[in-house]
């Protein structure tokens, strides 16, 4: 069984490797003695249910939760219990690779139009009037 992030792409349990720490932040009495953070590693270099143009983006949206070897580091330690840090972390993982899975709408170049055209030549004129307004003498030639 594994983690179904679309139809066509499911990441095996195998790859993620999750390590349970203690949480920053304020606390009960509880804070200091429980591990109910929980940090969810992925190696999105070596991972052989992603496709080559979904890893590279991912990659490219994880930013600087991705390590030097290509390793996406999730840290969840919003809730109290281990369980429910371990669900959004990976919840967390799933919508990422959801958002890479779709390929980003290119570009489609337009022409301005004739009116801003016009509007960029009537203000470049007005500038240039401005800046001739500036020169002239001075008396001291």
């Amino acid at each position: 069984m594994g983690l179904e992030c679309t139809p066509w792409i499911t990441l095996d349990e195998s790859e993620l490797d999750e390590s349970f720490v203690r949480a920053s932040g304020p606390g009960g009495q509880n804070v200091n003695k429980v591990s109910s953070a929980v940090q969810l590693r992925f190696d999105v270099r070596r991972s052989p249910s992603l496709p080559n143009a979904v890893a590279i983006r991912l990659m490219k949206l994880a930013g600087r939760r991705l390590t030097s070897d290509g390793v996406l580091v999730i840290t969840a330690q919003n809730h109290r219990t281990q369980e429910r840090n371990r669900a959004e972390a990976r919840e967390r993982l799933v919508d990422l690779v959801r958002e890479a899975a779709v390929p980003p709408t290119p570009r489609r170049p337009t022409r301005p139009t004739l009116a801003s055209k016009k509007r960029r030549l009537e203000d470049k004129g007005r500038r240039g009037d401005v800046k001739k307004l500036r020169g002239g003498k001075t008396g001291f030639d």
